[in-house]
């Protein structure tokens, strides 16, 4: 059993894919990022007056990310806690990495109960972003029949 997930409640994927594919019990998260669902900004960024990037508040980034992150979980029948792993690509580690740790431990207080994670530090995302989180839980509820919901 494979089935795509498209979660309205998440910003749009930036490309030709869905938010998320579960396999069985699995659930395979794309790469997500702090962009607002509504408008499509990326939130915490902050730009000149020819559009430039100038700065952005990794906060503010981390915070929208896992936000997007439960949307597309509650989307296709999984929670916060029934995430098992997550990469996390930081474009700036030695900048953001303790920011970015400090709000994980607010979200996952109790580290045995946290999911495995890896952090990396990366040149470059395809959008300016400064994160993107790809996850992977496990559905421990079946997903519900069209219609109910």
């Amino acid at each position: 059993m494979s089935d795509a997930v498209q979660a309205s409640g998440a910003p749009a994927p930036v490309g030709h894919y869905p938010h998320a594919r579960r396999v069985g019990q699995l659930l395979f998260l794309s790469g997500i990022g702090p962009r607002d669902p509504a408008s499509n900004a990326i939130v915490g960024n902050v730009h000149d007056a020819d559009g430039h990037l100038i700065s952005y508040d990794i906060d503010a980034q981390c915070r929208a990310v896992f936000a997007n992150v439960r949307a597309v979980l509650q989307a296709s029948g999984a929670r916060w806690e029934d995430l098992v792993d997550v990469t996390v690509y930081l474009t700036d580690m030695a900048r953001d990495f303790k920011a970015y740790n400090r709000v994980w431990a607010e979200c996952f207080p109790d580290a045995s109960r946290a999911p495995c994670r890896t952090t990396l530090g990366i040149n470059a995302l395809p959008t300016p972003i400064a994160i993107e989180l790809k996850c992977v839980a496990e559905i421990k509820s079946p997903l519900p029949l069209a219609g109910e919901g």
